[in-house]
């Protein structure tokens, strides 16, 4: 189990006189545990998810985002030193969160041209797997890394760096071509997905479809899903959901779902619903709030707030 805790956090755009939007955010996900975080428009939902996955445009002004990991978390391979099943994401970069079980699902996914989804997908794969490695190596292994010779230029390669065996990292060819079939039969999607450029000419549920299959891949102890249910039909709200479920269900992850609506959790059915007014955690409940603000809004949330004020 893991557990991502956020106490007391405040946070602005990161410039001078930036516009304040967290006044002190205190919200927690465990493994396998499905909320959904709702709110109107500016009421700083998605900065929530990625000042979590480490988003360089808004500056933290107080509060904390720890990582709670049990000793298991990563699997029997894994060994979670003692001292370092507890971490305070906001000293980690992007990077180091994502290695240790952090993963976002942005709203509007980018379209890269020239990378297939398979090479992208085990690329990133290895990398949260090297990264992870590198984090809960012990001091002795760390200052034997930093004591070994790192010159490279003055010993120059014995080859190209750009040569090698294309079977590279922890995760080969053919092992990861097995992992992505059988995440994909998960999912329910067509194999011809993995040899597109990544969500290049992708239709805009194909998009949000593909985040689920990272995540799917990746594996974290947390997903934050930044409005993935925007901008889709019934029909690929379905395939969605049921991949979120999936995430829950077979892996085990925890999910923070960011949605305005209500109509994605009749297929997500929440432990938990947040609403969010005015940069702080207004109201929680179960999935019956999420039908509440349905038919009443958030004005009488709001009205709730200001009159216990």
């Amino acid at each position: 189990m893991a557990v991502l805790e956020i106490n007391n956090l405040h946070a602005k755009v990161a410039e001078d006189g930036g516009e304040r939007i967290l006044r002190g955010v205190d919200l927690e996900v465990e493994s396998g545990e499905i909320h959904a975080l709702m709110g109107p428009n500016g009421s700083g939902k998605s900065t929530t998810a990625k000042i979590i996955a480490g988003h360089p445009a808004y500056e933290v002004t107080d509060g904390e985002v720890l990582i709670h990991l049990e000793d298991d978390e990563f699997g029997d391979d894994v060994e979670i030193p003692e001292d370092k099943r507890t971490w305070n994401l906001l000293d980690l970069e992007p990077n180091e969160r994502a290695a240790l079980g952090i993963f976002l699902a942005f709203q509007y996914p980018a379209e890269i041209e020239g990378v297939t989804m398979v090479n992208f997908l085990r690329t990133a794969l290895n990398a949260k797997l090297e990264e992870r490695e590198e984090l809960f190596e012990d001091e002795d292994e760390e200052a034997e890394a930093e004591g070994g010779d790192t010159n490279e230029d003055a010993a120059g390669y014995d080859t190209s760096p750009m040569e090698g065996n294309v079977d590279e990292g922890e995760v080969g060819v053919a092992e990861f071509q097995q992992l992505l079939k059988e995440k994909m039969e998960q999912l329910d999607m067509d194999e011809k997905f993995a040899n597109r450029y990544l969500n290049a000419g992708f239709s805009g549920g194909e998009k949000k479809q593909n985040e689920v299959l990272q995540a799917a891949i990746l594996e974290p102890s947390v997903a934050v899903l930044d409005e993935i249910d925007s901008g889709l039909d019934i029909d690929r709200l379905q395939d969605v959901s049921e991949g979120i479920n999936a995430l829950r269900d077979e892996q085990g992850t925890g999910v923070l779902q960011i949605t305005h609506y209500q109509r994605i959790l009749d297929y997500v059915e929440p432990d938990h619903v947040h609403v969010m007014i005015d940069g702080e955690i207004a109201k929680s409940g179960g999935a019956d709030l999420a039908e509440e603000l349905e038919d009443k809004g958030y004005d009488w949330v709001r009205e709730e707030v200001y009159e216990a004020a």
